[in-house]
């Protein structure tokens, strides 16, 4: 029976029905309330229950995908110790002139720090164009899981724009947004090519966001098989 029929019988039971059933009706009307209800609170319950475990789901990818990444703390583990650096650098990078490249060659010493979560790299090389001394300050992000690569030259004594990123597939690539003749570029730095006694670390620019790089500093590393360091 229609609840909506019984509660209009009952606003006008004393008119239409007796005692008795006055009291049928009304309990009839109790009882569809009652069901009425417990449907809705059903349907409220129902949706939290859905949203509960789609949290739950999406809790337990974010986890998984967390799980997945690897960890990273060690990647530099292998140029740890010293290496023989022979170094180009394009002299004026994203200009209209012609390519000018110079040359330099020397000693790169790689120590580590903290036990592998960081690492300081030192460069001292000397060509036609000059004398050149690098430091390099490599720190490791537990939480982000990435390097952030902070590099100072001897000639300024000031540490620039880290470039971060990480190592897939034997290769790390480390990106910043950094100012060159007062334009805003991209800078990409590279190291690709390791092995146990060679590694090539490459610069490049991209004053387009990224659609084209022009590489200005390769560096390629060889390793001086004396030094103990070498063996970690």
């Amino acid at each position: 029976m229609d609840c909506r029929f019984i509660s209009t019988a009952c606003f006008f039971n004393k008119v239409v029905f007796s005692e008795k059933d006055r009291k049928k009706a009304l309990a009839m009307s109790n009882r569809c309330i009652f069901i009425f209800l417990i449907f809705a609170l059903v349907s409220m319950v129902e949706p939290i229950n859905s949203l509960g475990q789609a949290k739950a789901g999406m809790v337990g990818s974010i986890n998984e995908s967390n799980a997945k990444q690897r960890d990273g703390q060690h990647d530099f583990d292998f140029e740890i110790g010293t290496w023989k650096t022979q170094l180009k650098r394009l002299i004026n990078p994203l200009s209209d002139g012609a390519d000018t490249w110079v040359e330099y060659e020397g000693v790169t010493r790689v120590t580590k720090v903290w036990n592998g979560k960081a690492n300081l790299v030192e460069l001292v090389a000397d060509g036609p164009a000059g004398h050149f001394e690098g430091l390099n300050l490599r720190l490791y992000n537990p939480h982000s899981r990435q390097w952030s690569l902070n590099f100072a030259s001897i000639k300024s004594g000031v540490i620039g724009i880290p470039t971060i990123g990480e190592f897939k597939d034997g290769r790390g690539e480390f990106y910043s947004h950094e100012t060159f003749n007062d334009r805003a570029i991209l800078v990409r730095f590279v190291i690709a090519d390791i092995n146990h006694d060679s590694c090539r670390f490459e610069q490049a620019f991209s004053e387009d966001g990224g659609k084209t790089w022009e590489v200005n500093w390769v560096a390629i590393d060889t390793r001086i098989k004396d030094d103990p360091r070498g063996d970690h």
